[in-house]
């Protein structure tokens, strides 16, 4: 089993930027892809970035292509997501994810609130 958990939330204005963290522990090696979603009130969870084992593969949802990145430190144990020119509708709890592909996740952290206010 893997543990995930994600720092760097907060309040930050419309046009503004935010870096999510997660550090992951436990059995890492099972679970090579690490993924971001987020829940908004109201709405169901959704997918927001993957990115593989080796950072060499990444997908997006289109709402956050062109503002969000998302990257890893394997040595660290870490994966990053980078949230630029954020927009009120990117208002969320984010979770971190860890998956054996880009499109399968498994183990979930308890997540972090992102509030953009307009």
């Amino acid at each position: 089993q893997v543990q995930l958990v994600e720092s760097g939330g907060g309040l930050v204005q419309a046009g503004g930027s935010l870096r999510l963290s997660c550090a992951v522990s436990g059995r890492t090696f099972s679970r090579p892809a690490r993924g971001w979603f987020r829940q908004a009130p109201g709405k169901e969870r959704e997918f927001v970035a993957g990115i593989n084992w080796s950072g060499g593969s990444t997908r997006y949802a289109d709402s956050v292509k062109g503002r969000f990145t998302i990257s890893r430190a394997n040595a660290e144990n870490t994966v990053f997501l980078q949230m630029n020119n954020q927009q009120p509708e990117d208002t969320a709890v984010y979770c971190c994810a860890a998956g054996g592909n880009l499109f399968t996740y498994l183990d979930w952290g308890q997540g972090t609130q992102v509030t953009v206010s307009s």
